[in-house]
């Protein structure tokens, strides 16, 4: 048998975790991204002089197998991200009421979790109750579920209070699955929870990156992989795929290249468009959906920042807003999060201006932006429904097989999920190799 020559097709988080993988076991792999930039959905943005990025993306604790690639690569996580003690604060800006829920480095999981939700301000005798009763019924049933139903059909059921669902579970899932309550997934939902706060302490950390998506992730995965011999072209959109009787033609508008194993890591939109010879995998991603995610790049004078590094709010236009002064060395600049969203009406300007009226809100001496900048991904996410059919990393095809956070896995559309993704679909090569 020849020795395994890989194409990997898409230079995102999942192509890269791949890459990575099979280049640290010796394999030969050539990646192959349609853009001038590594990260899809993960990426720098140059604006003004500065790098912002395509969107915010929290990591956590529990993201294991994120931590464990970045390690490999040697990515200097020690300065490239912000590891902070799990600390919630959420503001509604019409009650101005303000829920902060900080859990201790010193108890072990879940007691640091129980010990938050005893002392958070911001909710009631009975909101706290109800909360902890839930946690304990998930400790319980191992936060798994008979059957799947919506995250808000299985809060109620659980008897969580409006307070609670506002304040605290619905921001936690627009930020984990950036799909709506009413149709979010509870056991996928329920699958991050059990794996923030059941096991280690340190799982609930929130870690904020300190730098861009691209130099954090993107750059360090793309060196490991050239530093072991593989090879990463930008620029380089794959046109076709080919079955050959011993592997795959590969065809850019460049080039045709033979290898012997694929591993496909477009985004589920563009998977029909490179696929016309392998018929079987245009049925697998028709039943998924997509969410957006909207950033608001507001900067303002340096001095101004937030009283923690994150802050939430709801009963707003705005979700999450990210000091990335204090994270990223970029004062004065504010990141606001717009998740899961109904398309927007009103122009960038309207829609910058609305999120200044409500920053307001938490800072009232803020005075107009200097400038502005929005950024939408229209497909940030599949929306992560209940009981999605999502496929899985081995295809029909002997040899090929597809990968991104999609695919069937325990984590909705989070960098970690991407990353699993990424890492199974490779080990499932190696393992057929």
């Amino acid at each position: 048998m020849r020795p395994a020559k890989v194409a990997i097709i898409g230079g995102g988080v999942a192509g890269l975790s791949a890459a990575v993988t099979l280049a640290h076991a010796g394999v030969n792999v050539t990646v192959f991204e349609a853009s001038s930039q590594l990260g899809g959905r993960a990426r720098g943005v140059a604006y003004k002089g500065l790098t912002l990025d395509n969107g915010q993306h929290i990591l956590l604790g529990a993201y294991r197998e994120t931590l464990r690639l970045l390690a490999l690569a040697d990515a200097k996580t020690s300065t490239s991200l912000l590891r902070l003690p799990l600390s919630l604060r959420v503001t509604d800006l019409q009650r101005n009421t303000t829920l902060l829920l900080q859990t201790p480095r010193q108890l072990p999981a879940p007691l640091h979790l129980l010990f938050g939700l005893l002392n958070a301000n911001g909710l009631s005798v009975r909101d706290k109750w109800f909360a902890i009763c839930m946690m304990l019924w998930l400790k319980l049933h191992h936060f798994q579920l008979e059957q799947d139903q919506p995250l808000l059909a299985f809060l109620s059921l659980q008897k969580q209070t409006e307070p609670l669902i506002q304040k605290l579970w619905e921001p936690l899932c627009l930020a984990a699955l950036n799909t709506p309550l009413q149709i979010a997934s509870a056991q996928v939902f329920l699958n991050v929870l059990k794996d923030s706060f059941n096991q280690k302490t340190q799982d609930s950390d929130l870690l904020l990156a300190a730098t861009d998506l691209t130099s954090l992730i993107s750059t360090p995965f793309a060196n490991f992989v050239t530093e072991h011999g593989g090879e990463v072209l930008l620029n380089a959109p794959v046109k076709q795929i080919t079955p050959q009787s011993d592997g795959y033609l590969i065809a850019t508008a460049a080039q045709s290249m033979d290898f012997s194993h694929v591993v496909i890591a477009c985004g589920p939109h563009q998977l029909t468009q490179i696929t016309s010879d392998l018929p079987s995998l245009h049925g697998l991603v028709e039943q998924l959906t997509y969410q957006p995610i909207t950033t608001v790049y507001l900067q303002y004078e340096q001095h101004i920042q937030l009283a923690q590094p994150m802050q939430g709010l709801i009963n707003s236009v705005s979700q999450w807003v990210f000091d990335r002064g204090q994270l990223c060395g970029q004062p004065g600049l504010f990141a606001v999060v717009i998740s899961a969203h109904a398309p927007f009406e009103q122009t960038q300007q309207a829609l910058a201006d609305s999120v200044h009226q409500e920053l307001l809100g938490l800072i009232p001496s803020l005075k107009q932006p200097l400038w502005h900048k929005v950024i939408t991904e229209k497909r940030a996410t599949f929306s992560c429904e209940v009981k999605l059919n999502r496929p899985n990393n081995q295809t029909s095809y002997k040899d090929l097989y597809i990968a991104g956070d999609y695919t069937a896995g325990d984590y909705p559309a989070t960098i970690e999920g991407a990353v699993r993704s990424g890492v199974n679909a490779a080990n499932l090569l190696l393992a057929s190799a």
